[in-house]
């Protein structure tokens, strides 16, 4: 009898120290401690199956999924528990697949069985396998079943499904109505959002908070202050939610009145305050609220370390830096794009290299990276990037822009060919570097091939690509890509309308152009200044100057790129006195200082004209450097009204300009020859023999 109290009493106290420390590894893998748990699992003699399900926990909750899965496939004995915890973290973790194969291979399932894959599926985009799994489920289909196919739908943007499971549900909880909600909320379908919210019958906080968001995403600020006025007991999520959305538009005004309101702050307030002044580049009252916080977190410090960036306080964002008890890397990161914006790569080098080596993300490796590629110090930027253990799509583009920025454009393809993912940015890298440095016909290659790898193209591919088009004339391509853009809906921006209408106008297509220009929604003077240009090259004088005059009706001001246009049409076209007009209304009445080309243009129709000796002292008189072109240009009109004493003026100037130069001399000798100046012809021969200046060769497409 004796022995058999023992034996019950030894049996009772080893299970109640099993459980003892079954829960001890539980608690240890809550907590992280995963070390402390693995030798609690080995010291325990007689394992029984919750030691191992505690054990698989831990792993997984730790992320090592793989001794999670050796310890599985070791357990002497497995229940329903050991199968739906390694199908749990398989599903925390992100592997997806392992999951499905864990499902597949179970002896038997439960409801939570197929409610956790059903809900992987749909969560991860995979709603036809979702679907399936939700069809094939042998048992009577709970709320949660439902839910999942509903959340599912609505995160894949298929509100008609999600719409169909939530009608077809035979019982609905508050998850069921806020799922269908979100999804109408985040979508922004805010009247169809508001008529489903009037019909549901229980309203909780997230409900509240779900329409509240949704006009602040959709940026219609008094219904949102609408909904939350109503709202019962609003949470301090609702309070957050209403003054984010007043910062995030600007209202910082509002913002802290809404602030201050507040009868309950939590850190995210705070940190939406601050970035809100910080954003509004009103420093000053974010470092006083800043100091007024009761704690700080790393949102805390980087928000204020970044407005100081952004208002180019980079002296007060190192002392904010230096002052930070934990060094966070987005701080630093934000640190370091300053010095980058701010042409500082040194400086930003500096706080990079103090970042430890593991620390350091993609955002900040690309951001160094960017920095020297921007600066043109490519060699230091592939340095960088050789080092990078983890390059992602961002890093290779940065390359890629950086090579064409230096003109290496055979470095910049051939990373674009050692990359392994491309997204839309790679294509338009490589299009604007060739475009950039005159290799129109590669940039169009480029472009073929992005269409054929089954990207769509952008305002940034289209204005490439009708840049190259215009500068070889390739009509044909260009007429294509207008018929894409037309589809597309890019044809009436800006950047687009523009590039197609100077596209059109070096092809020889006024016309277009001015048909082009029309349909554009709204132009600028760059719209205006493509036009003009256009006329300009074509020789339409006239109508180059008659737009000018409908450019100022319509109240645009014209710029010096304007008048650049404007010039030149006029001395393309003869109109002396409408050049000489322009030139007068551009200093008097725009008050826009004359650069060298305005003058080089002006001395052309004054040549042309024969009004040698208003070009000459109109040279004499202005206000930039001397330049060759403009003497140049003074010495063919001499020539070509035989005023030998003033080409004899321009000659000596511009030996003194462009002493090598053969063009300059060749142009003196044969105006000496039409004159008959023979003594005077063979003394510039010799001084060209004299000076052995060299002719450059001329080129052609024909």
């Amino acid at each position: 009898m004796k022995q058999s109290v023992r034996r019950h009493r030894t049996v009772g106290e080893h299970v109640g120290r099993v459980f003892a420390q079954n829960s001890r590894i539980a608690q240890l893998g809550k907590c992280g401690r995963i070390d402390e748990a693995m030798q609690t699992f080995n010291g325990i003699r007689q394992k029984d199956t919750v030691s191992y399900n505690s054990m698989i926990t831990a792993y997984m909750r730790s992320g090592r999924v793989s001794d999670a899965r050796q310890l599985f496939d070791t357990m002497p004995t497995r229940d329903l528990y050991s199968w739906n915890s390694m199908i749990s973290g398989y599903v925390s973790n992100g592997r997806v697949a392992d999951a499905g194969d864990v499902f597949d291979r179970m002896p038997r399932r439960d409801g939570y069985s197929w409610n956790l894959m059903i809900s992987c599926y749909m969560r991860n985009g995979d709603v036809e396998k979702g679907r399936e799994l939700f069809e094939l489920m042998p048992d009577v289909k709970d709320t949660t079943s439902w839910n999942a196919m509903v959340s599912g739908y609505v995160k894949s943007g298929n509100l008609a499904l999600a719409e169909e499971f939530f009608h077809a549900m035979p019982m609905r909880d508050s998850v069921s109505w806020n799922s269908m909600l979100s999804g109408y909320t985040k979508n922004g379908e805010m009247e169809a959002a508001v008529k489903f919210f009037e019909k549901m019958g229980e309203r909780d906080a997230f409900s509240w908070n779900l329409m509240v968001d949704g006009f602040v995403k959709v940026k219609d600020l008094d219904r949102a202050r609408e909904f939350f006025e109503r709202i019962p007991e609003p949470s301090v999520v609702s309070w957050v939610t209403m003054l984010s959305g007043l910062a995030r538009s600007g209202n910082v005004m509002e913002a802290r009145k809404l602030f201050d309101r507040m009868p309950e702050k939590n850190m995210v307030a705070w940190n939406a305050m601050i970035c809100a002044y910080a954003h509004d580049l009103q420093i000053d009252e974010a470092k006083k609220l800043f100091m007024e916080m009761p704690e700080r977190n790393g949102v805390s410090w980087t928000s204020l370390i970044s407005g100081c960036v952004r208002a180019g306080k980079l002296d007060e964002a190192r002392e904010l830096l230096s002052q930070m008890p934990f060094k966070n890397v987005g701080a630093q990161t934000a640190l370091i794009s300053g010095y980058v914006q701010w042409k500082k790569v040194p400086d930003a080098r500096q706080i990079f290299d103090q970042i430890r080596a593991q620390d350091r993300d993609a955002v900040c490796w690309n951001t160094m990276i960017s920095g020297y590629a921007q600066c043109g110090q490519m060699d230091e930027a592939l340095r960088l990037f050789n080092r990078m253990s983890k390059k992602d799509v961002v890093s290779w583009n940065v390359m890629i822009a950086g090579h064409g920025r230096i003109g290496k454009m055979s470095r910049g393809m051939r990373m674009f060919r050692d990359m392994g993912q491309r997204n839309l940015v790679s294509y338009n890298s490589l299009i604007s570097g060739f475009t950039q440095n005159g290799l129109y016909l590669d940039a169009l290659r480029i472009l073929s091939l992005m269409v054929r790898d089954g990207k769509r193209p952008d305002q940034a591919t289209f204005s490439s690509g009708l840049c190259a088009c215009g500068n070889i004339a390739a009509l044909l391509f260009g007429e294509q890509l207008h018929q894409v853009g037309y589809k597309t809906g890019y044809e009436n921006s800006f950047a687009v309308g523009n590039a197609l209408i100077t596209m059109y106008a070096k092809c020889g297509k006024a016309s277009n152009s001015e048909l082009v220009f029309q349909y554009i929604d709204q132009t600028d003077v760059v719209s205006w200044n493509s036009l003009i240009s256009g006329h300009a090259l074509n020789g339409h004088g006239v109508r180059a100057v008659e737009l000018c005059e409908d450019m100022l009706r319509k109240c645009i001001a014209p710029d010096q790129v304007t008048f650049i246009s404007l010039l030149s049409a006029c001395s393309h076209a003869g109109l002396v006195e409408q050049g000489i007009s322009l030139f007068k209304s551009m200093v008097e009445d725009h008050a826009i200082e004359p650069l060298v080309q305005h003058y080089a243009y002006l001395v052309d129709l004054l040549g042309r004209a024969g009004r040698l000796g208003e070009a000459f002292e109109l040279v004499a008189k202005m206000k930039v450097p001397d330049n060759g072109g403009l003497w140049g240009s003074l010495l063919g009109a001499c020539r070509t009204h035989h005023n030998m004493e003033l080409g004899k003026l321009a000659a000596e100037k511009l030996a003194q300009l462009e002493p090598y130069n053969a063009s300059n001399q060749v142009l003196l000798a044969n105006m000496l020859a039409d004159m008959g100046e023979w003594n005077e012809f063979n003394q510039v021969k010799v001084q060209m023999e004299q000076v052995t200046a060299g002719k450059k060769a001329g080129s052609s497409w024909v």
